[in-house]
């Protein structure tokens, strides 16, 4: 690392609503166009944390004391996974210009009467225990006009993946899916929204029958049965899925309590895997259909990338489209996201505006997130 540009190194972190741990990213922005990922690693939770989160994100009787104890315990968390990268690296902490640090989201409700969303990390812990400058809350700057608050990464996806030769979407498959369409044309608008559940009823499913964290592969789904009839009455009946964007979602909608109201829980577990996963693919597929014009090539990142048969049922869906991952790209999908905020980080120091209104419907352009230094 070589101390030329004051904002040229950053590191940018990311907890999912897979809610599966913390992925850290070292980039170089020497080439703000083309950033370079320098470092890369993942810290999973425990799992008593893990489950900790996870009852946080779905009880909605759960007191405040339990949010500020978790929001302290997941601070001093990230703090400890980013001293060990840092130190397991061997980089210059003097050299770093920030850490943008998304926090773990345990509720989104933009649509509400007070809109709010909730990410959890402190950012105080994060800076006082690394000694490096921390980037956060990023979401509620575009919730406070009026936009989404999410999602945020289309911004990053524009500056980095966008073609002038062919219409391309970004799909980032985690716990919540959601799209970016990049047009060729520069006079058109990039578009990005959630389109529903990616990973996360999935993930659920198998919490609940198979006593494991995910599906790896795809390959307990693979051995169920897809009951259409059902697939496409949740298609019909679900309202999220007929809103057209702005919008985004989150795991406190597609819950249990989501399973248990489309009676989806009475399916022995291959066929649980199997109708979740077809619902994903097909809302996924048909979110492409809001875009306003087509597209011929989609790059998959984030966990579902690794999951060849949802991948396999998406392309069923869209035989006219190329689906491949945005490793074709130049960006392996598990540090997208990652590199999102690590550029969404540096975009706030600059001051410079890193939403989309057009993305999040939010009034105007403004600069995300806090600086602690």
């Amino acid at each position: 690392m070589t101390p030329t540009d004051p904002n040229r190194f950053l590191i940018g972190t990311m907890s999912g609503t897979s809610m599966d741990g913390l992925d850290i990213v070292a980039v170089d922005f020497a080439s703000p166009q083309q950033p370079k990922l320098i470092h890369s690693g993942f810290t999973a939770y425990p799992d008593e944390l893990k489950q900790a989160l996870l009852t946080l994100a779905s009880d909605p009787q759960a007191r405040i004391s339990q949010l500020g104890q978790l929001d302290c315990r997941l601070g001093q968390f990230y703090a400890t996974a980013l001293n060990q990268f840092i130190a397991e690296h061997e980089l210059n902490k003097a050299q770093i210009s920030a850490i943008g640090s998304h926090g773990q989201t345990i509720l989104h409700q933009p649509d509400t009467d007070y809109p709010y969303t909730l990410q959890i990390g402190d950012p105080n812990i994060v800076a006082a225990e690394t000694g490096v400058t921390v980037v956060a809350d990023f979401r509620r700057r575009d919730i406070a006009l009026g936009g989404q608050g999410a999602p945020l990464a289309p911004a990053f996806h524009n500056q980095v993946f966008r073609s002038d030769q062919v219409n391309r979407a970004i799909i980032n498959i985690g716990g919540i899916a959601n799209i970016t369409g990049l047009p060729a044309n520069p006079e058109l608008t990039v578009t990005g929204f959630d389109s529903g559940p990616g990973n996360t009823l999935i993930d659920l499913a198998c919490r609940l029958r198979l006593q494991c964290d995910y599906d790896e592969d795809g390959h307990k789904a693979r051995r169920g049965q897809v009951q259409s009839d059902l697939v496409r009455s949740i298609l019909s009946n679900e309202p999220f899925f007929h809103l057209p964007p702005p919008k985004s979602t989150g795991t406190d909608y597609f819950s249990r309590q989501w399973l248990e109201q489309n009676r989806l829980l009475g399916l022995d577990a291959a066929d649980l895997l199997a109708n979740l996963t077809e619902l994903s693919a097909i809302s996924i597929a048909r979110g492409l259909s809001y875009l306003p014009y087509e597209v011929s090539e989609c790059f998959v990142c984030g966990g579902g990338a690794h999951n060849s048969y949802l991948l396999e049922r998406l392309q069923f869906h869209l035989p006219d489209q190329l689906i491949t991952t945005t490793e074709q790209l130049g960006i392996a999908p598990d540090w997208v996201e990652a590199m999102a905020f690590a550029w969404l980080a540096r975009q706030t120091l600059l001051r410079q505006a890193s939403n989309l209104p057009a993305v999040t419907n939010a009034q105007n352009l403004t600069i995300l997130g806090g600086v602690y230094y």
